[in-house]
């Protein structure tokens, strides 16, 4: 098949398939990135209910609010891979693509004959990606796991939220969208390999590695203190005055990280002498007094607003912020200037506004070319283009192997 019977996008990753065999967030995380950057994905689902996303609420015209954020610039196409029918089909679709992306449980696609070594073999210039829970070895390695379930396995857990509540998971996704992206970093590496070398290779990463990852510095500052890190809430460990604090309307985050800052802050205040203050001359002197800091802030803070107060620390160089909240970020000027969230048409949602990639490319920008597909849009579409013909697709159709 070649690459000019492909569909036609401008992005840096034009000309590359990816065939995609993820479901909820963490895998079509990684997908529709590839898809934005240009890449033609393809998206198997399986008959009848598809990607297990399309059924988390809250619905927009009946579609799935996560289907539709993070499967845009994709084509649907169902196939049944429990059938030796689907399997087949997936390993003819695999011959003529670059990139196999899945996150199935382990042993799952390797009953099916379509794990990374079979493909690679059929295919030696695929890149096969395998995205897990637990990654591919070690006892874990056959446990399903969830982002909620890998952020108290990994700790993260533990170091978020106040210090007078239970341990909270973080509001968004870390490691479902964390682990997508280490996914396209790997596939991304692995291209410019075949590049090199014109073979494929196969790659994988998983919600575990992402989350200790992610605890870095906490993981070595443990060899040095012995000691279990706590939640700091809005806090930071490393530095005072650094967090939310309270003022006449609105909460106010403050993040200072060094004495200049400290100066700038002070000036804003109107309150130079607490410079001099030896509870307060150093960011450790800081972290020891910190209480006594934040009640004498929480006491300046709540006599004015919050525009206020955001109006003069940004006039002194002090890194602040209003603690927004969705409605207020969906209306934020800056948001808006920067064109965060285009507007995509959907089939049956019409238009919607969704968050692209944050990336600036000037000469090959990622774009938001089509809305999240339809369960199954694209079936014949597709595998009549890779080959499979008339005559077949309506035989698979008669035995409910593709929809």
């Amino acid at each position: 098949m070649s690459r000019e019977s492909q569909p036609k996008t401008s992005g840096p990753l034009s000309g590359i398939r990816v065939l995609d065999l993820t479901s909820n967030i963490s895998g079509p995380s990684a997908t529709v990135i590839l898809a934005d950057m240009g890449a033609e994905v393809v998206k198997v689902e399986r008959p009848k209910r598809g990607d297990d996303a399309r059924g988390m609420g809250p619905y927009i015209q009946g579609e799935s609010s996560y289907f539709l954020a993070i499967n845009r610039n994709k084509q649907s196409v169902v196939i049944d891979i429990s059938t030796e029918e689907g399997q087949d089909i997936i390993r003819r679709l695999a011959r003529q693509f670059d990139v196999v992306v899945e996150n199935f449980r382990r042993g799952v696609l390797h009953k099916y004959q379509l794990d990374g070594e079979s493909l690679c073999k059929e295919n030696p210039q695929l890149i096969y990606c395998s995205l897990s829970a637990y990654g591919e070895e070690g006892p874990d390695s056959v446990n399903p796991g969830y982002d909620a379930v890998l952020q108290a396995r990994t700790g993260i857990m533990s170091i978020t939220g106040s210090r007078q509540e239970e341990p909270s998971r973080a509001g968004v996704s870390i490691l479902d969208a964390g682990s997508g992206m280490w996914s396209v970093i790997g596939i991304l590496s692995a291209l410019y390999h075949r590049e090199q070398t014109g073979y494929g290779q196969l790659i994988g990463t998983s919600l575990y590695e992402t989350g200790v990852y992610w605890m870095n510095y906490h993981l070595t500052s443990y060899q040095a203190t012995q000691q279990d890190p706590v939640p700091q809430g809005t806090s930071h460990a490393a530095f005072a005055p650094y967090g939310s604090y309270q003022t006449k309307d609105d909460l106010l985050l403050l993040g200072i990280s060094n004495n200049s800052l400290f100066g700038r802050l002070l000036q804003a205040l109107d309150h130079a002498e607490w410079a001099e203050d030896p509870r307060f001359i150093h960011n450790s002197d800081r972290i020891v007094h910190r209480n006594e800091l934040d009640n004498l802030l929480n006491e300046c803070f709540s006599n004015e607003s919050c525009s206020y107060w955001l109006e003069r620390l940004n006039m002194a160089g002090v890194p602040c912020s209003r603690i927004q909240r969705v409605s207020q970020v969906m209306d934020d000027p800056h948001l808006q200037l920067l064109n965060m969230m285009p507007a995509v048409k959907h089939s049956s949602v019409g238009s919607i506004k969704i968050p692209r990639l944050p990336i600036r490319m000037k000469k090959t920008p990622p774009e938001l070319r089509t809305g999240a597909p339809k369960l199954g849009e694209h079936t014949n579409e597709v595998l009549r283009r890779y080959g499979v013909t008339q005559l077949e697709l309506e035989g698979f159709s008669r035995k409910g192997i593709i929809e």
